[in-house]
């Protein structure tokens, strides 16, 4: 079964004004797309063809390549959508506030943290909130790579993704990746990043 790109789980416009409706539309429907129709070619044809996007993710380096790339861009835009609604403000709460609490020092300093890791990552990539050895880290990944990769510097269970590319942001933060990063914290919804949090240290 070829791969497909799933429609947003919510308008357009629906994060506006953090997250604007054009970049919206251009960012799954064009940048996501093309990481879905660039996977299916990749793997067309190959031993690779019929694996799931778990697996492939998980063994990237060894795979190499397009695969690497796509595979990657695909689940990091499905995992990055799902994780998103305007928040007003709002602050993790429950088990993940505590964790947050303890692992990382509070949740101004992982906005901190995570600030950090976003700006750090020179060009292209992503900044991450993992579970690692059942406790909370931040890390980034380069490109279209992610924690769940055997490529990955720090390896871990995403439960929070953003997306520092400039295609995410550039239409309305033009060179500004620091306010962007500041937005992002108003469209986070902490509901499905606690479901994760839960999941992951089940794993």
């Amino acid at each position: 079964m070829a791969f497909t790109l799933d429609p947003l789980p919510y308008a357009s416009n629906a994060l506006e004004p953090y997250f604007d409706q054009q970049t919206m539309e251009i960012h799954h429907g064009k940048h996501h797309q093309a990481y879905v129709t660039n996977l299916n070619n990749a793997i067309a044809g190959t031993p690779n063809e019929g694996k799931s996007l778990e697996e492939l993710v998980a063994n990237a380096g060894a795979i190499g390549g397009p695969v690497r790339n796509n595979g990657g861009g695909h689940w990091n835009h499905a995992f990055f959508w799902a994780q998103l609604a305007v928040n007003n403000g709002a602050a993790p709460t429950g088990k993940l506030a505590a964790a947050i609490e303890a692992d990382l020092g509070g949740y101004d300093k992982l906005k901190e943290e995570f600030k950090k890791a976003g700006i750090g990552r020179f060009g292209s990539g992503w900044a991450w909130l993992i579970v690692k050895d059942g406790k909370l880290a931040i890390s980034s990944t380069p490109n279209q790579d992610n924690p769940l990769m055997d490529v990955a510097e720090v390896k871990g269970t995403p439960i929070l993704g953003l997306d520092v590319w400039e295609h995410a942001y550039y239409l309305k933060y033009q060179n500004r990746r620091p306010d962007f990063i500041d937005a992002f914290w108003n469209v986070v919804n902490w509901d499905v990043v606690a479901e994760r949090y839960e999941k992951a240290l089940g794993a």
